[in-house]
């Protein structure tokens, strides 16, 4: 299997981020593409359920949690008091696989796809923002500096998603030399 790649996809609150990733994610996987996802999420947030044994667990003081099922698995850590764990951090713990798609991290220096949707009534984030290296609108963007596809077009943000993805041991040199 060659090096994961990675590409972000950035945008404002309600720009439909998730929607177009869990939309693109099908065609990228049928077309045999291994994908892991990588999603930042800005407040506390529960993935197990009260009265699980997984919960009950983490609640009880477990700093980590592996869930095992024939089906999957998951790995919950609890940090406490510690800081955050960086993207890079997060990026080097992914599994094996082709495409590794980062939905949030916004301010980060790795390669993005933005989402942007005049309808939100936000200016887009690629001027200011020189790792954006493609842009999935809604609407025309005349002049825009990098590529511009159609947010409905689904096979050309496939297409894009791939061409603009990046190897990982470059983004993590990206990332680190911050």
């Amino acid at each position: 299997m060659s090096e994961a790649r990675v590409l972000g996809i950035a945008g404002w609150s309600g720009s439909g981020k998730t929607t177009l990733i869990t939309k693109v994610i099908p065609l990228l996987a049928n077309g045999g593409v291994r994908i892991a996802t990588i999603k930042h999420a800005h407040e506390s947030f529960e993935v197990d359920q009260p009265g699980k044994d997984s919960f009950m667990h983490r609640k009880a003081g477990a700093s980590e949690v592996i869930v095992s099922s024939p089906r999957r698995w998951v790995q919950m850590h609890e940090l406490g008091e510690q800081p955050e764990v960086t993207l890079p951090e997060l990026l080097q713990r992914v599994s094996a696989c082709e495409l590794i798609l980062v939905e949030g991290f916004k301010s980060r220096q790795h390669p993005k796809l933005e989402v942007f949707r005049r309808s939100l009534g936000k200016p887009p984030l690629y001027p200011e923002d020189s790792h954006i290296v493609a842009v999935a609108s809604d609407s025309e963007l005349r002049g825009a500096a990098v590529p511009v596809v159609d947010l409905n077009d689904l096979e050309a943000i496939a297409k894009m998603i791939q061409r603009q993805a990046r190897p990982l041991a470059e983004v993590l040199g990206r990332l680190s030399s911050r």
